[in-house]
């Protein structure tokens, strides 16, 4: 078969497809990618990764956020003219754009597809014009689907209750799943007093960067000895408060980062307190690592946590909440820290293989 994915960033679908990627060509199958034109110099090593994997790449302009109708209307032109010329027997489509007008161009061209909804975004947040808007274009776009991939039961059970598509013609996956054999299990870090806290995310608002920095305030503020690595690319302004928190002692602000890894084992717990997700990986990578995480009690994230025992979950928005559990997590031993990792370790071996997740997609697939 000649099987192509459509996606909106390169660097994700190798470190997130690229073992899907390596079953199907390892299977017989021809696959191709259309991506965006590189705008990032991180881009141009999983560039090389992916055609390792004998994945050919096809640029093309693409605007990631916002909704500009020349633009989308472009690139939805230049999907059709891309996916007439391949001839694909099947299309995978990744993220929201390459969802909704990749899903228009195969429905128009009668090409079997099968759309991957990582994550609702900001569109599903509220109840205004845009949702409205998204809704009738995923109607259209979805109706012709072979199958609808969620990475969790709350966002398929939103498109459903919207009436985008019939759930008989819906499946869940745990996200992408985690690489266990890059994602090695870490010794627990003993050698400071000092509670070493992670975030690794883009900087912005969604994230929860607010009430995280606050609940940091307190606890230093508190007396509690804590620090926090920040890793990753501003995606908002905030690079004035990240500089007045790095001059109080308690922030380092490390920038974009190839490899997590040696900040994951570094750190003596993981934070994210975004507001929505799909499936947040990057609380896979640390539970995978063996360190106890604190996330939002929303799915997304929740799934990742078993709440007082491999980390703890707090309330989104809302900095009191997050405060309290980093206070506990302060609080605990280092015994009891490595141990909360351990058997968070477990139950990402148990729930979130990534190995057992694309055996479960191509079972759909073909």
């Amino acid at each position: 078969m000649k099987i192509l994915i459509i996606c909106n960033y390169s660097s994700g679908l190798y470190k997130f497809r690229g073992m899907l990627i390596q079953e199907l060509v390892k299977q017989g199958h021809t696959v191709r990618a259309i991506v965006p034109k590189l705008d990032d110099k991180n881009e141009i090593k999983e560039e090389n990764n992916l055609k390792r994997l004998h994945c050919g790449l096809k640029r093309i302009p693409m605007e990631r956020r916002g909704m500009n109708p020349v633009h989308d209307a472009k690139l939805m032109f230049a999907y059709y003219k891309t996916v007439k010329k391949m001839k694909p027997d099947l299309v995978l489509t990744y993220t929201i754009k390459p969802n909704i007008y990749g899903g228009f161009v195969c429905r128009l061209l009668k090409v079997p597809y099968a759309v991957n909804i990582t994550g609702l975004g900001t569109a599903f947040q509220g109840n205004g014009l845009l949702r409205h808007l998204v809704t009738a274009m995923y109607k259209v776009a979805l109706k012709k689907a072979k199958v609808v991939f969620f990475e969790n039961a709350e966002n398929r059970d939103v498109i459903v209750e919207a009436r985008i598509i019939p759930k008989e013609k819906t499946h869940v996956l745990a996200g992408a799943g985690v690489d266990l054999e890059h994602f090695k299990y870490a010794p627990y870090p003993k050698d400071s007093e000092i509670t070493r806290f992670l975030f690794v995310g883009r900087v912005m608002q969604e994230k929860g960067i607010d009430e995280l920095f606050q609940a940091m305030q307190r606890l230093n503020k508190g007396g509690y000895k804590c620090v926090l690595d920040v890793l990753g690319g501003f995606e908002e302004n905030y690079f004035e408060k990240i500089r007045k928190y790095e001059k109080e002692g308690w922030l380092y602000y490390l920038g974009y980062q190839e490899d997590v890894r040696p900040f994951i084992e570094k750190c003596h717990c993981f934070v994210l307190p975004s507001w929505h997700e799909g499936m947040a990986n990057t609380n896979l990578e640390a539970a995978a690592t063996g360190r106890p995480v604190i996330t939002s009690n929303i799915h997304g994230c929740l799934e990742a946590v078993e709440d007082g025992v491999t980390g703890y979950l707090a309330e989104k928005k809302n900095a009191n909440a997050l405060y309290q559990v980093m206070k506990k997590m302060c609080e605990l031993s280092a015994e009891k820290k490595e141990r909360m990792g351990m058997v968070g370790r477990k139950h990402m071996e148990d729930q979130f293989d990534k190995c057992a997740i694309v055996e479960e997609t191509l079972k759909w697939l073909m």
